[in-house]
């Protein structure tokens, strides 16, 4: 556990389109479950994990990727949108409970997504369904620094 540091974050909204709880018609399920199936074709499969992201602010820091676990380049998982790359990253949360869950922080590269773009203080995370989780709520990220520089 040497390479991992610690960064306290904040549970922010995000668009709702990875959820699909914004009503965008083009991702009905939302844009994770509709992406899983590419990402299984290549090697990570996310059917054990919510078809969503928790958004967590950790401003006033920021980050930036060094070596993401996988990367994924020239998705085309949309119908309606050009093809994307996708990296993600190991990571692990810690809410009120204490206990730490594992996921990967989602990172569809701005360079190549059409829109929705986040805030350079926003990780987006991949876990399994976390009950009572609210906007607000404070949490411990643990990241692999061998994966991810804060800055």
């Amino acid at each position: 556990m040497e390479d991992w540091i610690q960064i306290k974050g904040i549970i922010k909204q995000g668009y709702g389109v990875a959820s699909g709880k914004s009503g965008n018609p083009r991702f009905p399920q939302g844009t994770i479950e509709m992406q899983k199936p590419f990402f299984r074709e290549q090697g990570l499969d996310l059917d054990a994990y919510f078809s969503g992201t928790i958004n967590v602010s950790i401003y006033p820091y920021k980050y930036e990727i060094k070596q993401a676990k996988y990367t994924f380049r020239n998705v085309k998982w949309s119908p309606h949108d050009p093809a994307e790359d996708f990296s993600f990253l190991d990571c692990q949360i810690s809410l009120n409970t204490g206990k730490l869950l594992s996921g990967f922080i989602y990172y569809p590269h701005p360079e190549t997504k059409p829109e929705h773009f986040q805030s350079p203080d926003i990780l987006e995370i991949i876990t399994p369904f976390i009950s009572g989780l609210k906007y607000g709520n404070e949490c411990i990220i643990e990241v692999n620094s061998q994966q991810i520089n804060i800055i």
